[in-house]
């Protein structure tokens, strides 16, 4: 794919969503988990898209089983986590591989595009970060120590 738009992903809710409606947005994409040390970030997440939503900052969450079991729970069972733990309204998917075969199709492109640490193409633990600017390109890639509000910078400048 030439750029994220070409996509589509599974809501939470099971309906389709074609990237392309977010054409012209900033994406923030994070796999996330409701049992891990990063979970916290989900308030700052909603920080963002509360205050920059508007400018059109669209945080997309991707749960992910993948890094010790840490999101075990049916879509159902995460999205009333989401919500009623953190006040979750950004968009939330369906749960997905993010690495090995059955990864799904959009985290290879983002990993492909943005490589992490020596080039490492894996996602190596929940709350990894892709910053896509209003073309649809990946313009950075944030470790899970990343927390939300040091993206801030980035994202005023992706929004300008």
């Amino acid at each position: 794919m030439a750029d994220v738009y070409g996509f589509k992903a599974t809501r939470i809710d099971g309906t389709t969503v074609p990237l392309d409606q977010f054409r012209g947005k900033v994406l923030l994409i994070v796999n996330t988990a409701s049992a891990c040390g990063f979970t916290p970030q989900f308030a700052g997440l909603e920080k963002l898209h509360q205050t920059y939503g508007a400018r059109g900052l669209v945080v997309l969450g991707f749960p992910c089983n993948q890094f010790g079991a840490q999101d075990p729970g049916s879509n159902d069972s995460i999205a009333e986590f989401c919500q009623l733990n953190y006040g979750v309204s950004f968009p939330m998917m369906a749960k997905i591989d993010v690495n090995g075969a059955k990864a799904d199709p959009l985290y290879q492109w983002l990993c492909a595009e943005a490589p992490g640490l020596l080039g490492s193409k894996a996602i190596k633990w929940n709350f990894t970060k892709f910053l896509v600017g209003r073309d649809g390109q990946v313009q950075k890639r944030y470790a899970p120590t990343d927390t939300p509000a040091s993206l801030v910078k980035d994202i005023e400048a992706a929004l300008a």
